[in-house]
């Protein structure tokens, strides 16, 4: 007897079933990422809401020349793609902080997808299936997102050029490593030189991109050989004319410059060598223990290879980079990841001397890395679907609540400044920071305390010269005012400080000296409009109205909305008598 045969679906309800599961993970992927994103802007939004800090108030597009420039001139620069993230926030908000802010978070959110894309595919090469595989590229993408660590990537707006840049880079590694043979074709060997392009365009550090490339290519073909390279020849040949480009690049920048490169002279490059292998056991702390977090840590630069454990932090990374080799087979994607972590962070933390010795948002590039370490061993667990779900976001959630507290910090700038000096007491720009603070905030007692207490712990920073000599102005100490400013034209001779010094000699009623002063403002740079305004105000105080109108009127055709000019010609157009002392600028 024959058995019935079984029944099956047929027509709309059987291709129902046959869409269900498919559009079901689509859903949870839009879900995590909207979750996400709500939870990534709820940590940030005290920073969003905060000022600019530190370096973000010096950035190019600060200055006067940039008001009314055409798109051509903010990005004919060496990092053109960052000024033009730029130009879209000055148009968007001028030089309101919100729309920089918020762009940094945007960015930062693409990157965290990459992230859970790129560590999905290791997991996958490594052999993961099923649920973990979702659920471990999640974690370790919401930790990208959510680690306390990378606060000051998003929340600094002078590090837009981290968060754009790794964003690019890792979008060019995305398409890499998601291409669809081994052999990647032409058209995607294009996609990934332009990312990668735009990267090192964006910051020098992506030039090490080549180098994750090869790693790659080596590690993950079997036995650990160089076929992979030689199979991916239509990229390597591509990349290798933008690496001649992006290491011309590098070379131009760190040969000129006075705070990263061979000119530094604060220490060698053996030292700094020295140094980071103590800093990269620092930074590996912070990522699987993150307290004392600082904007502005004070850490012991190694004189000797064996200053403060230099050798010890040496011979522990080294002895780790032996067992990463060891047992690459075992754990494939902890010590893949090891690797890609040192060679990520190398631009910073090798041999080439930077005088920051320490800068959190360094990490940023090679948290990749450490990520891939976590995610290893985490796979290992034995703990179900349900228990290491519940254990994963909790971890998450400490991380957020972290986040918030340094998002915290960054939205308040006094808080800060406050808890870097009491985190570096012994270092002077901390309390310079402060006292800079204090003075915008018109607290000039309290600005010139921290002003005095920064200087018995090193030399000033030039452009904290400015604002102590406008603090000593304020209490009418002319000439201690005059000398900080010398200081600073000797330091750095360039148009402001000239103008600021001749502006504050005009003060103090030395009219030879506001003369000199103005005149080699005028000579180093003739197209600076308050050179102009404040020769305006000397030839007034000298009762010379009609010097002082053809000053200001030149000064406005240079800068229209300069106030100082705008007063000056108020004051002749109003004043009867002698014209009255200049109000401090």
């Amino acid at each position: 007897m024959k058995k019935p045969k079984a029944k099956t679906e047929k027509g709309p309800k059987r291709a129902a079933q046959a869409y269900t599961e498919p559009a079901l993970v689509r859903w949870h992927y839009w879900a995590a990422l909207g979750a996400a994103a709500l939870a990534v802007f709820i940590v940030y939004w005290p920073a969003i809401e905060g000022p600019f800090v530190f370096d973000d108030l010096y950035l190019p597009f600060t200055g006067q020349e940039f008001a009314n420039a055409p798109l051509t001139s903010w990005v004919a620069g060496l990092r053109p793609l960052l000024m033009f993230s730029f130009w879209i926030n000055y148009k968007i908000s001028g030089l309101e902080p919100v729309s920089y802010h918020v762009l940094n978070v945007l960015l930062h959110l693409v990157t965290g997808v990459l992230s859970f894309l790129m560590v999905r595919k290791f997991l996958s090469r490594a052999g993961e299936s099923g649920w973990k595989l979702d659920t471990l590229a999640a974690f370790a993408a919401g930790l990208f997102l959510l680690h306390p660590l990378q606060t000051e990537s998003i929340a600094y707006v002078a590090s837009r050029s981290d968060a754009l840049s790794v964003m690019l880079l890792y979008g060019a590694f995305t398409l890499f490593l998601y291409r669809r043979s081994e052999a990647i074709s032409w058209l995607e060997a294009v996609g990934v030189v332009a990312l990668f392009a735009a990267a090192v365009s964006t910051k020098e550090n992506a030039a090490v991109f080549p180098a994750l490339l090869l790693l790659t290519d080596y590690f993950w073909n079997p036995g650990f050989s160089f076929r992979g390279m030689v199979r991916n020849w239509r990229l390597y040949a591509m990349i290798a004319v933008v690496s001649a480009a992006a290491v011309r690049m590098v070379w131009h920048v760190i040969r000129g410059a006075n705070t990263a490169g061979f000119s530094v002279t604060a220490f060698t490059w053996a030292q700094y060598f020295y140094t980071q292998c103590r800093v990269i056991w620092l930074y590996v702390r912070l990522f699987f223990l993150p307290y004392g977090q600082n904007v502005d840590h004070d850490f012991a630069v190694s004189q000797t290879p064996t200053a403060h454990g230099a050798m010890i932090g040496l011979a522990a990374l080294v002895a780790l980079a032996a067992a990463a080799i060891w047992y690459r087979r075992r754990f494939p994607l902890a010590s893949y990841g090891f690797f890609a972590f040192l060679l990520l962070l190398a631009p910073t933390s090798s041999f080439v001397p930077i005088i920051d010795v320490v800068a959190e948002r360094r990490m940023y590039l090679p948290f990749f890395g450490l990520l891939l370490v976590v995610v290893e061993f985490l796979r290992r667990s034995k703990a179900g679907r349900g228990r290491m779900t519940v254990a994963l976001a909790g971890i998450l959630v400490a991380m957020a609540a972290l986040t918030y507290g340094r998002s915290s910090l960054w939205g308040n700038p006094e808080a800060l400044w406050q808890d870097a000096v009491s985190k570096s007491p012994g270092k002077a720009r901390p309390r310079g920071q402060l006292g800079f603070l204090y003075y915008t905030q018109g607290r000039y007692a309290d600005a010139l305390s921290q002003f005095e207490e920064a200087a018995k712990d090193g030399p000033p920073d030039y452009r904290l010269l400015i604002p102590w000599a406008m603090t000593l102005e304020r209490f009418g100490r002319h000439d201690d005012a005059i000398a900080k400013l010398r200081y600073a034209a000797a330091l750095r001779p360039d148009a402001y400080t000239f103008s600021v010094l001749g502006w504050t000699c005009l003060r103090a009623g030395k009219y030879a000296g506001a003369a000199a002063a103005l005149d080699a403002a005028q000579r180093i740079d003739p197209g600076y409009a308050m050179t102009y305004a404040y020769r305006g105000d000397l030839d007034a105080a000298q009762n010379d109205p009609v010097a002082a109108a053809q000053a200001y009127k030149l000064a406005l055709s240079i800068d229209p909305q300069n106030e100082v000019a705008q007063e000056g010609l108020a004051r002749l157009g109003a004043a009867s008598g002698p014209a009255p002392q200049p109000a401090p600028r």
